[in-house]
């Protein structure tokens, strides 16, 4: 399941995170690589600044707890602190899987849920579009500064080369308490029905079958 985050971060909040960004430094991006992803990845990543990590956590963490698109479809149990990556002409990410098991330098955790966070607007640059493949096709996201999406960590993908322009995004994965993207996907459209119901149908039998019911699949799905 690919999800879109329209408006994640507002227009104050990506200025914040390119204040944060002035000045600073970034490495070759595969440094953080896998050892098949490094063949494939061409692009830069801030290097390791506990300051402005620190402020770039804030910025972001508070409003993925807010989100409920996010909360709901991701059913986040662990979440990566973000890598903020750019892409200058010339710059592209060949075909990969994220790393399954991430956290070198700090606990360690399953990765089943991948976000990419849009912090430059499209116009600004040529190329760079996020290629995910489906059962459905590829599907190209290329989405407006503060918006995001969610996939599968499991699904290929790569990134468009860049052409004109930088390409500039937030990058985290996420340790979900149901770590089958299958399950993760039926209980995000049954709680869409759920919360419909418990707006417009407080107190009927079938808003408390389907209440119960959602609960209970998660009992039975999620790992602690």
């Amino acid at each position: 399941m690919l999800l879109t985050l329209p408006g994640l971060l507002n227009a104050a909040q990506v200025a914040k995170i390119h204040d944060i960004l002035q000045g600073a430094a970034f490495v070759d991006g595969r440094l953080s690589a896998g050892f098949a992803a490094a063949r494939v990845k061409n692009n830069l990543e801030l290097q390791a600044d506990e300051q402005r990590q620190g402020r770039l956590i804030r910025v972001i963490m508070a409003s993925l707890g807010h989100n409920e698109t996010f909360r709901f479809g991701a059913l986040p149990h662990r979440v990566a602190d973000p890598i903020i990556a750019r892409y200058e002409p010339g710059m592209t990410y060949g075909d990969h899987v994220d790393d399954p098991i991430m956290g070198s330098t700090g606990p360690r955790f399953r990765t089943d849920v991948s976000m990419t966070i849009f912090l430059n607007p499209p116009a600004s640059y040529d190329g760079g579009e996020l290629v995910v493949r489906t059962p459905f096709g590829d599907q190209q996201v290329k989405l407006s500064a503060g918006d995001a999406v969610v996939y599968p960590s499991s699904s290929l993908h790569r990134v468009a080369p860049v052409t004109r322009g930088e390409r500039l995004v937030a990058l985290t994965w996420i340790q979900s308490y149901v770590r089958d993207a299958a399950r993760r996907e039926l209980l995000y459209e049954l709680n869409l029905a759920r919360e419909a119901l418990l707006k417009e149908q407080p107190g009927t039998a079938t808003t408390g079958y389907l209440d119960r019911s959602y609960a209970n699949l998660v009992r039975m799905w999620a790992e602690v």
